[in-house]
């Protein structure tokens, strides 16, 4: 009698997701060193004697204050810009959940839970320090919360680790969800005055864009103005601009439709707007949101000794690392299943690390946590920038030591001795997942 299969967990998906996934993964990390570039310039001219200059630049206002957009230059990076970066975001959830790992419940299980544990726990940490501190500091309770794909893939460029397809599709799929969570996190818990009037308005545009892609046109002259209209409708109301990039991103039909059609409208309009996004949007919001005067070693200190930064280095790099580990490592015990046999539970933990990596979206709740007290906004950028450097090195430490083995997993996966262009570890069973 043969003994029943045990399930898996964090096995390798399809070659046809892992070539998809693969493209992805290399423009994200070009993305992730420019962004990387911008934040760095931003720091070190925010701490040199022209840091007035930086200030002036991030703090000039533009724009018709009679539509409500007398923004800052800041703020328009933060509402404007980002929302072209959360416009693919729900480009890439929609493409998750219908034709990628998460329409299969049994796959997307893992991540969805890990993304929440990831959540959680950096929350719950951030809470528990800041418990006692002065009315407001729990506000920033979602800072730590977030994963930055881009830097994450960026660190892993840096060090030059051999990652497995299986932990490579992992973090991106956690990281699709933790955005998904991140965007409803902002909706729901960051909108303090609401305008219904025009968030009820806003419908009409979004509802006309989705008609207008659910019809395959593709027209910028059309699409454009109906995203533009929505975006400041958006808001008008009070809710975070950047919801309407994920609201348009859901609108997009994923499928090809007939022989002719070889790429969904979903695909073709990622592989379009991403360079925009990851070359230019998400590296400006990062230069002006990364611009914190440290004040010397002493203005260090005083920043290392406010909870709110304590808060937030705790949670990105303890909180990710037990929350993303812990309910990846129950869910397999719940689920009577057992890491792939080419896998450590190292393995996890390296790539929890990684999504300790929440620099964009953390910057951005910071700013909206903590509007308008600029000693606490500076905080919060020091502990985002302090956190996400040491989780990147503890990422490294535990990465790299594990590079040999990661080396032989690639050379497998990339073997294809019937050379027919698909390797041949896809081509043989695997074991339910």
């Amino acid at each position: 009698m043969t003994p029943p299969t045990r399930r898996t967990v964090l096995t390798r998906g399809s070659w046809r997701e892992t070539q998809r996934l693969a493209s992805v993964l290399r423009r994200e990390t070009v993305g992730g060193v420019l962004l990387i570039i911008a934040a760095a310039i931003a720091l070190i001219w925010a701490n040199t004697p022209w840091a007035s200059a930086y200030a002036a630049l991030r703090d000039f206002h533009i724009g018709p204050s009679a539509l409500h957009l007398n923004l800052s230059l800041s703020e328009w990076a933060a509402d404007g810009l980002l929302a072209i970066f959360f416009f693919v975001v729900g480009l890439e959830l929609k493409r998750e959940f219908v034709a990628g790992d998460l329409r299969d419940p049994r796959r997307a299980a893992l991540p969805v839970v890990a993304a929440v544990g990831g959540m959680a726990v950096p929350a719950l940490i951030y809470v528990l320090v800041n418990r006692a501190g002065p009315p407001g500091t729990l506000d920033g309770w979602a800072i730590p919360t977030a994963t930055d794909i881009a830097f994450a893939l960026a660190v892993l460029a840096v060090i030059n680790t051999h990652l497995p397809a299986a932990l490579r599709t992992f973090l991106l799929t956690l990281a699709v969800v933790d955005d998904l969570l991140a965007v409803t996190v902002i909706a729901i818990f960051y909108t303090s005055e609401l305008n219904l009037p025009y968030l009820a308005a806003a419908a009409v545009p979004i509802a006309l864009f989705a008609l207008a892609v659910q019809r395959r046109i593709s027209s910028a002259w059309l699409l454009i103005p109906l995203a533009l209209v929505a975006w400041w409708l958006v808001h008008s109301s009070g809710v975070h601009a950047t919801v309407a990039g994920v609201l348009l991103g859901f609108t997009v039909p994923v499928l090809a439709r007939g022989e002719t059609d070889e790429h969904g409208l979903a695909e073709r309009f990622e592989h379009a707007i991403r360079p925009l996004s990851t070359g230019f949007a998400v590296p400006v919001f990062a230069f002006f949101a990364a611009g914190v005067t440290v004040g010397g070693l002493s203005g260090l200190t005083d920043s290392l000794g406010d909870k709110v930064t304590l808060g937030i280095i705790a949670g990105l790099v303890a909180g990710k690392l037990i929350g993303i580990t812990a309910t990846t490592y129950l869910t397999a015990k719940l689920t009577r299943a057992e890491l792939d046999a080419e896998l450590s539970w190292i393995d996890v933990a390296g790539v929890a690390l990684l999504g300790g990596i929440g620099f964009t979206v953390s910057l951005l709740v910071g700013e909206l946590a903590f509007a308008g007290d600029h000693t606490r906004a500076d905080h919060v950028r020091i502990g985002v920038l302090f956190g996400t450097v040491t989780a990147a090195i503890l990422a490294t430490i535990v990465l790299r030591a594990r590079n040999r083995v990661y080396r032989a997993l690639e050379e497998a996966e990339t073997r294809d001795d019937d050379g027919d262009g698909i390797p041949d570890v896809y081509q043989r069973p695997q074991a339910p997942s």
